[in-house]
């Protein structure tokens, strides 16, 4: 038996490459059970984040498994890695944790991966090695956050985002910002957003009752999704984060918006797929920042958080050991 993961992330792939992987979490059920019947892994499970697609398995031939996962993530294979076994579990511990996230330490990572592993068990892809292995990952990062101090300081990509506009702005206090988007990380922003001042929110969505709801928890403002073009002229800052497949802010969109603008106009773009075309970078007086380019930013945060990732790794070591020697009895060479 052989436990393995193989995928990417934002240190193997720029996100041109992610966003082509990038799956739904409305479709993460379907693509395990899909990676289950197609590959021959006996269990399975997909991870897919703004900056990681991983295929997690249990497997009685790892080299046809892996090359059959490959098959099924479709990518040039340089931007791929495999852990099998222990390397395996400790990877997927150490996501978890944020040890392996763009932002170290960062909160986000938990959720998702809860949510991945529920989608996975719900469609009857995992069993009990997979299942066992993933609960026991969500015990030791509950651990690791309440015994280190790994999750001090800004520890999510939307409190990131947050630092970039007030390093542009100096003070939010003048500003409105426009998020696009009411899931978990736009909440993060928005909640950073009212902490650091910001003068104004405009929250949009598909959804009119999740606008004018989360609008209220932030003491916002909700708009409608189809009517976003119109509030430009009182905007300062667009942070788009929604689950979108496509850009919905286009270059030919903005144009004729910018027209009796007088200043700046700043585009943070946390969503994979990108919901922000590119193009709107080349626009005069338009500055736009995908996700990668939020990896400079966060390496400022690093330096107190890096001091505790060999605390973190010591901790998890025990666990790791107890959780290996579980396999080896259950699966004896």
């Amino acid at each position: 038996m052989n436990l393995l993961v193989i995928g990417l992330n934002h240190r193997t792939a720029p996100v041109e490459v992610r966003e082509r992987l990038a799956i739904a979490r409305s479709r993460l059920g379907d693509a395990s059970r899909e990676l289950r019947e197609t590959t021959g892994l006996q269990e399975a499970a997909v991870l897919s984040t703004c900056n990681r697609v991983e295929v997690y398995g249990l497997t009685a031939d790892a080299d046809a498994a892996s090359r059959a996962a490959r098959q099924f993530l479709a990518v040039p294979p340089h931007h791929l890695y495999e852990l099998r076994d222990r390397e395996c579990v400790q990877h997927l511990w150490e996501v978890v944790c944020g040890l392996d996230s763009m932002v170290l330490g960062e909160t986000e990572i938990l959720g998702q991966v809860k949510d991945a592993y529920a989608a996975a068990h719900a469609a009857g892809a995992t069993g009990p090695v997979l299942n066992r292995l993933f609960q026991k990952a969500f015990a030791a990062a509950k651990h690791i956050r309440t015994t280190t101090a790994i999750a001090r300081g800004a520890t999510s990509v939307g409190n990131v985002a947050v630092d970039l506009a007030e390093k542009i702005f100096r003070d939010l206090a003048p500003c409105t910002v426009m998020v696009v988007g009411t899931g978990e990380i736009s909440e993060t922003t928005a909640k950073a957003l009212r902490r650091r001042g910001v003068g104004g929110i405009l929250v949009c969505s598909r959804s009119p009752d999740r606008a004018r709801e989360f609008a209220a928890q932030m003491g916002g403002q909700a708009i409608s999704y189809n009517d976003w073009p119109e509030h430009f002229p009182l905007v300062d800052i667009v942070i788009t984060a929604t689950g979108a497949p496509h850009p919905i802010v286009t270059a030919d969109k903005l144009r004729p918006l910018l027209t009796h603008r007088r200043r700046p106009l700043f585009l943070i773009d946390i969503s994979v797929p990108r919901n922000v075309e590119a193009a709107c970078g080349d626009l005069e007086d338009v500055f736009l920042y995908d996700i990668d380019d939020l990896q400079q930013i966060a390496q400022n945060n690093l330096a107190a958080r890096e001091r505790e990732i060999a605390n973190c790794r010591r901790l998890l070591a025990d666990r790791l050991a107890r959780f290996e020697q579980w396999f080896t009895q259950r699966y004896p060479a």
